[in-house]
């Protein structure tokens, strides 16, 4: 095992790492908490994803992959991991709401904008009760507008329709809510960066461009045309991937997921940039 890894990849460990230790500190989150974490993953990780002719690894390899002690391995081996973090049952519906009014008709208009929504059946269709209905029958319209109000997902206009606040599911107050996202789009991030890194045949599209000379006005123009073009191109593969959902639904084969998402993110220069 290389007990030197490269300096490089300490740096890029230390940058990636800095915000979420920001974050952790901010929740009251301690190290040796924290180190117990690392330590079962690095045990799940290299029992699940470094295996030989597809058996498990022997505590004795585990040892020699993470130089995690072997009481601990044994302990960790029999502890069940929390997995991948739930979706709540809610927000799953909620998402597929959100979907819903942004790509099918009657919910949006001639430009694919989603249309502000009367709250009860009106004769054209495009209302709340029907955007809900339409998804399921179980669950009272008022019942989830008024909770989508309080978390500011939508609002009323001054006709008293219904309005979407954000074109991405996306609550403005929930943290709960928020760190289903937060987990769910740094993972697909990092594992589509980190496969590429490792020389996958086929990398997954990750890009990016970045400028660092730029003024505050400049940075805000440019903050509005990446929602702007981000929300149309996220909008174009919501619609087109429900209409192969349903049809692959069908065909038989394995399913699979994919996550396409977008980011934009400023600071200072002269702020410190070895973290």
């Amino acid at each position: 095992m290389n007990a030197n890894p490269s300096p490089v990849l300490i740096r890029a460990l230390r940058r990636v790492l800095f915000p979420l230790v920001r974050l952790m500190l901010a929740n009251g989150v301690t190290f040796p908490f924290v180190a117990e974490l690392l330590k079962g993953l690095f045990v799940e990780v290299a029992r699940e994803d470094f295996r030989l002719d597809d058996k498990p690894p022997t505590d004795c390899r585990i040892n020699l992959l993470t130089a995690v002690h072997r009481k601990d391995i044994r302990r960790l081996r029999e502890a069940s991991g929390e997995g991948g973090l739930a979706l709540p049952e809610q927000m799953s519906f909620g998402a597929q709401l959100v979907a819903a009014w942004l790509g099918r008709p009657p919910f949006v208009d001639a430009d694919g904008h989603p249309r502000p929504l009367l709250r009860v059946a009106g004769d054209g269709g495009a209302s709340f009760e029907n955007l809900v209905f339409g998804q399921s029958k179980d669950l009272r319209p008022r019942v989830v507008l008024d909770e989508w109000l309080r978390l500011g997902i939508v609002r009323l206009d001054e006709a008293d329709r219904v309005v979407l606040n954000t074109e991405a599911f996306v609550p403005q107050a929930g943290f709960d809510e928020k760190l289903y996202f937060f987990a769910h789009n740094l993972h697909d991030h990092l594992a589509a960066a980190t496969q590429n890194l490792a020389g996958s045949a086929s990398p997954w599209l990750e890009r990016c461009v970045f400028y660092d000379a730029l003024s505050a006005p400049s940075i805000k123009d440019l903050h509005v045309r990446a929602r702007q073009a981000g929300g149309d191109l996220l909008k174009s593969l919501s619609g087109a991937a429900q209409a192969m959902e349903a049809r692959d639904a069908r065909g038989g084969e394995p399913l699979h997921r994919f996550t396409c998402g977008l980011y934009f993110y400023s600071e200072p220069v002269e702020k410190r940039e070895e973290k």
